[in-house]
């Protein structure tokens, strides 16, 4: 943004969610002066960047429920908010799919995002490298899981150096296995970690975005049109007690268990996703290196 006077002396701005100034003369400043700290237009800027924040948020928020739930998103949304530099920062290199009228991805008109405009479709760069519009009134951001071919494309963006605002691409995959007895032991693969204190794995998993209610982690998924909920024990009572996790468990939005052969491939990835995360975050004994 451009320099704001504040008083005679000095002037203002905003860089990289930060305050700075610069003298009435262009001499930029390596901090803010303390006559500036609580000046009005210093203030109203500080405003600005907690709203741009709270913005930033809440257009990541959407974009990743968007991913998670590989909703259809109409075209036109997309091109009316590109103009918009949080939401353009978020979609812009993110893997768009058409739907066509009948509802079905075509994946093999998948494509980067470069551009969105109401009138000319989405812009893209295609999986041959090159650019292309997608003119289908609804598109999907998928989940990186229900990509085919994930490794080629995670190298095919590396290529063209893409760094997406949206993590999805690069975003952490858990394939279910194939047998029972293979998922079983998946589920408890992440059960044991200890915490020195269960405020430090409740803290763990809200910082993570996921809720904490009665003892449970939980990461709610909405697929094939109902919800799942994967769900770690990570304990209750006093937050300064030790805490053990117990592995992961999929019910359903009423409490029924899921049995592991019926969960699907989202609520599977980011059941798992949530479980290892807890995990990281464990106190390792250096004894037996666990």
């Amino acid at each position: 943004m451009g320099w704001v006077p504040a008083g005679a002396d000095y002037e203002v701005s905003v860089d990289r969610g930060k305050v700075v100034a610069r003298t009435a003369q262009g001499k930029p400043l390596k901090s803010l002066p303390k006559a500036l700290r609580d000046h009005e237009v210093v203030l109203g800027l500080r405003q600005l960047i907690e709203w741009l924040r709270r913005h930033e948020a809440s257009c990541r928020a959407e974009a990743e429920r968007w991913m998670i739930r590989s909703l259809p998103v109409p075209a036109a949304v997309i091109a009316q908010v590109w103009a918009d530099d949080a939401w353009r920062a978020l979609l812009r290199d993110a893997v768009v799919v058409p739907i066509t009228a009948a509802g079905e991805w075509d994946v093999a008109a998948a494509g980067l995002l470069r551009d969105a405009d109401e009138a000319k479709g989405l812009g893209v760069v295609d999986l041959d490298g090159e650019s292309a519009r997608i003119t289908a009134e609804t598109v999907a951001v998928p989940h990186p899981v229900l990509l085919p071919d994930l490794d080629d494309l995670r190298e095919f963006a590396a290529d063209l150096g893409v760094e997406q605002g949206l993590v999805q691409l690069f975003r952490e995959v858990w394939r279910k296995p194939a047998t029972e007895a293979e998922q079983r032991r998946e589920l408890g693969r992440f059960a044991g970690a200890r915490f020195k204190e269960l405020r430090h794995v409740q803290s763990r998993a809200v910082a993570a975005g996921y809720r904490v209610q009665g003892g449970t982690a939980v990461c709610r998924v909405w697929e094939s049109g109902r919800t799942v909920v994967a769900s770690v024990w990570i304990g209750d009572g006093d937050p300064s007690f030790e805490a053990l996790t117990d592995e992961l468990t999929f019910t359903d939005a009423a409490g029924q268990a899921i049995a592991p052969g019926e969960v699907p491939p989202v609520a599977w990835s980011e059941g798992m996703r949530m479980a290892a995360a807890l995990h990281a975050g464990r106190v390792v004994d250096e004894e037996d290196g666990q």
